[in-house]
């Protein structure tokens, strides 16, 4: 009779190498607790860039179109950037040709009808609102044989119009699924901008937590780079056709803020203005309490503020690519929207493309934009 000795060491073993994953899990973890600026900014040492004034990529196009994911106010802790990037662009005097909405920070349905109060407030003085379309509620990836939007419908014919300067502030769905269709019109795309992409081994984190409930050790949240994971296929989509894209990212957002005393002084403004300082407040409660933060990153209004005044940016060419990020290739993660210089180049690629690169930005824009939104 063979003995059962190995049997019974099985169900032993099994158990130490369960007890070592633990061990060595809580120990990376533990990690989180050593306030080393690794941890505390989210970014690891990188090639630095060859940044110059933004002024020298001013897009050429005086025609915009404005694709948007609008949804301030409907949950606390749902971004509110939408609504001032929207605000901002509606009271600069250029002409926007028209406004696409689109799925992102909520459903359709929600993103849709903030988008329309708030353009309708707008519009509702001396200034004619441009006109809005519902666009796609779904990624490019699931979009199938489905009925083309009226969002899609009309950026087909405002391109066909002429050129477009295209302010993407939510996934990139409906203008890949324009262009998918209809890869002529690609010459009379002036340029996109988008907020998206990071430099390599970096992550969305806003600030070491000193939030109430804290996380991971009081080190605060840490985010994600949203509109593109939202719908990579579209990202790509637009990368494989070569277009003018300059990215303001997440890196640019983080040196600035809005704080209480900015949200009080649109307030009093009233308005459209103080219609968005309303919605807001509650976004600026999850900063505080949850980020540990005394204001929020006002991700998507940088974008528009690059439109209007880009000699307040610091720019650079470089390489963009879709693919995983080298430095969490341990990690089960997905693809990434990687920019770096060609050196950089990531392995597994699976879009490439050129695109501008803003991540720093002059320290006079906070006031800039506080008072054109006032006006």
């Amino acid at each position: 009779m063979p003995s059962s000795r190995a049997g019974s060491d099985t169900p032993k073993t099994v158990r130490r190498i369960g007890l070592a994953i633990l061990v060595l899990a809580a120990l990376f973890l533990a990690t989180f607790a050593i306030p080393i600026r690794e941890w505390r900014t989210g970014e690891i040492a990188v090639p630095p860039l060859p940044l110059t004034g933004g002024r020298f990529f001013k897009l050429p196009a005086e025609r915009l179109w404005i694709d948007t994911d609008a949804a301030c106010g409907i949950k606390r802790n749902v971004d509110v950037d939408d609504c001032f990037a929207l605000l901002l662009l509606a009271r600069s005097g250029m002409h926007i040709a028209g406004v696409s909405t689109v799925f992102g920070n909520a459903p359709l349905d929600v993103t849709d009808q903030t988008t329309r109060e708030l353009i309708a407030m707008v519009g509702s003085g001396a200034l004619k609102p441009p006109p809005v379309y519902a666009g796609s509620a779904t990624p490019l990836s699931d979009r199938g044989l489905a009925t083309p939007s009226p969002a899609y419908a009309a950026l087909h014919s405002a391109l066909r119009q002429g050129p477009l300067t295209i302010v993407a502030l939510g996934p990139l769905t409906n203008i890949a699924a324009c262009l998918k269709d209809h890869p002529d019109l690609r010459n009379n795309v002036a340029g996109i901008v988008a907020v998206m992409g990071h430099r390599r081994g970096h992550l969305f984190h806003p600030a070491e937590g000193k939030g109430r409930s804290g996380f991971l050790f009081g080190h605060g949240p840490v985010f994600r780079d949203f509109n593109f994971a939202s719908d990579r296929a579209a990202v790509g989509s637009l990368m494989e056709r070569h277009l003018p894209i300059t990215t303001v990212p997440y890196d640019a957002a983080r040196e600035i803020s809005l704080d209480a005393a900015d949200l009080d002084r649109m307030s009093a403004a009233g308005g459209p203005a103080g219609w968005v300082a309303s919605r807001s407040r509650g976004w600026l409660e999850y900063w505080n309490g949850q980020v540990g933060l005394k204001g929020f990153y006002p991700f998507d209004l940088l974008a528009a503020a690059f439109v209007i005044e880009p000699g307040f940016f610091n720019c650079a060419k470089v390489d963009a690519w879709v693919a995983r990020d080298p430095m969490f290739r341990w990690l089960p993660s997905p693809d990434s929207l990687i920019v770096g210089l060609h050196q950089e180049r990531p392995r597994d690629i699976s879009a490439r493309a050129e695109v501008v690169y803003c991540p720093g930005i002059d320290s006079k824009l906070h006031d800039w934009l506080v008072d054109r939104l006032l006006k």
